[in-house]
């Protein structure tokens, strides 16, 4: 399945606008980087506190269990490395495919952003930007289809733990 929607995604010409566009999506999620810019952002804002808490406590989780331990578990190598047809468009890696840590700190983000209570003008942008960075990485040829929806479903996972620890944690402050 990998296979072919790799081969369906990268056998039609792009515009150009295109190429730069998930590009530049991808390196957006380089380094959870927004997403930490974000975190940065709530937690600086006395009223969103609580929600860059969960939101950057959820980004360590992705961190830990994406990048140190599943990556290295599972050892798949980058879809680049197998179909000698694909070209990146970004500049290879030496770390494993599976699962995507853009995929996985996106929606560790977007779903501490969703749980923590924010309004639409947060929730909505975040998932948007969650799944244009996610497509992203199949975009430009470093992850297959399945990496990015197990980083998404990892992800997610630790935005949900992250906000049941801190929910528990100032639901024992009261």
């Amino acid at each position: 399945m990998d296979e072919i929607v790799i081969r369906a995604l990268h056998q039609f010409t792009s515009p150009p606008w295109m190429d730069s566009f998930m590009v530049f999506m991808s390196w957006l999620g380089d380094n959870g980087m927004v997403w930490c810019v974000l975190a940065a952002i709530l937690l600086a804002w006395p009223k969103k506190r609580r929600a860059g808490l969960i939101c950057a406590s959820a980004l360590l989780m992705s961190l830990l269990f994406t990048n140190t331990i599943l990556k290295n578990l599972v050892a798949r190598p980058r879809p680049y490395e197998v179909f000698t047809w694909l070209a990146p468009l970004v500049p290879a890696l030496s770390d494993f495919s599976f699962p995507s840590g853009h995929a996985s700190a996106s929606f560790a983000a977007a779903t501490a952003v969703i749980l923590s209570g924010l309004d639409k003008k947060w929730v909505i942008p975040s998932l948007v930007l969650a799944i244009l960075i996610s497509f992203s990485r199949v975009y430009v040829g470093m992850h297959y289809p399945t990496d990015v929806l197990a980083g998404a479903f990892v992800g997610a996972l630790c935005g949900v733990l992250s906000w049941l620890l801190w929910k528990t944690v100032f639901n024992a402050r009261k």
